[in-house]
This record gives C-alpha cells, structure tokens and sequence, in this order.
C-alpha cells in the first residue's frame, strides 16, 4: 500500500477583517440583549477549576470563599454557567471555520531560529502571563477589550493599553525567533 499523494483543496482566504469586526460586534449585542451580560472566556475557565477542585477536595473548595463564588449556592452545577457553553461554542465554531476554510492542519507555527519545544515553553509561558494577568484584571482579554471597551469602562481600555504595550515591549526580545 502506498500512501495518497493527492494534496489536499486550497485554503480559502481569510474574512474581510471589518466584516469580522462587524460580526463580533453583532455577536456582543446579541449577548448583552439575550443574557443581559457580554463576552469573556476567563471565567469559564476558573469555573471548571473550581468544580475540579470540589470534585478532588471539597472541603477545601467550599471553604474557600475563591472557589465558592464560582460554585454557586449548590443548588446547580457551576458548568451549566454560559460562560462554559460560550467557550465550548467558541472550540466547536473555531474547529467548524477551520474545516470550511480548508486550513485544519496539526502544526505548530514557528519560526526558523527557533525548536518546536521552545516554541511550545514560550506559547505555555504566555498563556499562563496571560491567565495570571486576566486574573489580576478581574477579566481576560474578551472579557475586558470586547465587553468592558464597548461600554467604554477606563480600566478596560487602561488593561488593553497595557496589554499592546508589554507585547510591543515584549516583542523587540522575542522577534528573532520568528525571522
């Protein structure tokens, strides 16, 4: 048996990016009119934590007053939040465009300077930067760009000056590896 050397169907191009724009901004409305509050993902994430956590420890979940705001009063489960739903939305809506634009591909994009295992460290060390630093700013990018920037809250726009400010920052020492 030989293996297929058919290639795979051209990538269609990418959105027009004020489309894009456009589309998430009907997307935030829509969310402020059906569930009364905008967009984020960190919370979805600190609330599989906490349930994690109850699940291994409950005691010690329950007697963290942390933990215990994600946990609710008891009554539900926590991952009926839809936050959780939104963030699972957001995997199955990502994989789906990527399989209708023909550009589902296992790869990890690097550049030439650098090993796919540094490249691995330096993605898991910004998402965690990321995470610690959504955390300190009571929510993470979506939630504070996309949410907190429409209703034009000073902190939101404060965090993401901040934020394009330690990636220029940041940039100048990590761009050789992607040269």
């Amino acid at each position: 048996m030989s293996a297929s050397t058919e290639t795979p169907p051209p990538a269609k191009p990418h959105m027009n990016p004020y489309w894009a724009g456009f589309g998430l901004g009907l997307v935030l409305l829509s969310a402020f009119v059906v569930m009364g509050r905008g967009l984020g993902a960190s919370g979805a994430f600190t609330t599989a934590l906490a349930t994690t956590v109850h699940a291994v420890a409950p005691a010690h979940a329950e007697g963290n007053a942390f933990y215990r705001e994600y946990l609710g009063d008891g009554t539900t489960n926590p991952l009926k939040d839809w936050l959780v739903f939104e963030v699972l939305g957001v995997f199955v809506g990502g994989f789906l465009s990527g399989a209708l634009a023909n550009r589902l591909r296992l790869t990890i994009e690097k550049g030439p300077r650098i090993s796919t295992l540094g490249r691995l460290v330096l993605a898991f060390l910004g998402g965690a930067l990321m995470g610690i630093g959504a955390k300190l700013a009571l929510g993470c990018t979506s939630g504070q760009a996309l949410t907190g920037g429409a209703l034009l809250n000073v902190g939101s726009w404060a965090f993401m000056l901040c934020v394009f400010g330690g990636a220029y920052g940041l940039a100048w020492f990590l761009r050789r590896e992607w040269l």
